[in-house]
Formats: structure tokens, sequence, C-alpha cells
């Protein structure tokens, strides 16, 4: 008698181990999985900003591609190369070596004019959307942008003071790399496989008095 209540004691103890067990286990996979993957998705977040900085410093001291103000004929003359150029600056960064940015999970490189605040203007926002091949040439190798939308014109930017201000903002998508969603869903939420990134850089244009 002894031997059978020790025999279903340690049954129970083993079923109840087991229980614990399954309750514990996404919930410790959540946990390191989440660390992974936040710590891939700051990676990209670091390229993303990088980008974005390298597009807006080009974008501050090209202003409006060069010679007098003004979208006339012989003003401006390079103005039609300035946003090309931003684009160039972004991309080379997020296919530089060493990057893991997905460039086609790059939805949108906008480039705008720039508030006090640094947020975008009303109707002047310019928008490059992915498109593999299809860009302006820059360099010799053809951009993976093209312009979809492009109501600020560089012809009309001012370096003189008060200079306006270029923010450049770089639109990604992260998706997951571990099966972290599924493990959202065993737990009862939802499912995602994917988190939106978003990182902007405003400049002043190179001021001249």
């Amino acid at each position: 008698m002894i031997w059978r209540t020790r025999a279903r004691n340690s049954r129970r103890q083993r079923g109840q181990a087991t229980v614990e067990l399954a309750l514990v286990l996404p919930v410790y996979m959540l946990l390191l999985l989440g660390m992974l993957e936040f710590g891939l998705a700051f990676d990209h977040l670091l390229s993303i900003s990088y980008a974005s900085r390298e597009g807006a410093r080009v974008g501050a001291a090209l202003t409006n591609g060069g010679g007098t103000l003004g979208c006339s004929t012989g003003q401006s003359p390079n103005a039609a190369t300035v946003d090309p150029q931003i684009v160039a600056a972004v991309e080379r960064v997020l296919t530089s070596p060493g990057s893991i940015v997905a460039l086609q999970n790059v939805s949108q490189i906008r480039i705008y004019l720039a508030t006090s605040t640094g947020a975008e203007t009303t109707g002047k926002v310019n928008i490059w959307t992915y498109s593999a091949g299809s860009g302006p040439v820059v360099d010799g190798s053809p951009l993976d942008f093209i312009a979809s939308s492009t109501p600020w014109q560089a012809c009309s930017r001012s370096n003189t003071l008060p200079a306006t201000s270029i923010g450049v903002s770089v639109v990604y998508t992260y998706a997951f790399t571990t099966p972290i969603g599924g493990i959202f869903a065993l737990i009862g939420g939802n499912r995602p496989n994917s988190i939106p990134i978003t990182d902007k850089t405003v400049m002043a244009m190179n001021p001249t008095q």
C-alpha cells in the first residue's frame, strides 16, 4: 500500500510538472525571442536612421541645384538632379556592406519642406516609392526608387537667411525573423509578422548671408 501511494504521488508530481512547463514555456519563449527580435529590429532602425541623416545632409548641401535661385530658365540649372542625389545617398547606406535592411521593404522615401517643429509642410512633400531598377540614373546606375509625387520643386528651395529646412524620412517595414508572431498567437494575441519603422532627419539648408 505504501509503495502504491508513493507511485501515485510520483505520477501526480510528474503530471503537475508537465502542466507547469506547458504554461511557462510559451512565456519563456516569448521573452527569449522578443529579446532577439528587438536586437535585430534595432539594428535595422540604426541603418534607417543613418540613411535618413545622409539623405538630409546631401539635400542641405545641394539646396536648389546651384546658380541663381528660381524656377525660370537659366536658374538653378541642376535642380532636377537634387532629389535623385538625395535618394541615391539614402540607397547607398541601405545597400552598403554590412547592412541587413531589405531594400524592397522600404515603401517610401519622403523629401519635404520642414516646419519649425520638423513636421512635414502640407503640399510640400516629394514621395519616392520602391521600384527596382526603374529610377533615374545616378553615377551610372539606375535608382531603385521612382518619384510618385513631387510638389516641392528643388528650384524653389533657398539657403539664404533665414534658410529653409529640408526633411528626409524613410518608411520601412521590418519583417520578423523569428517565429515570435506564432508565440503571440499561442498565448491568445494577434499574429503579427512585421512592424513599421520610420525615421526622419531635418537639416537647415547650408545658409549664406
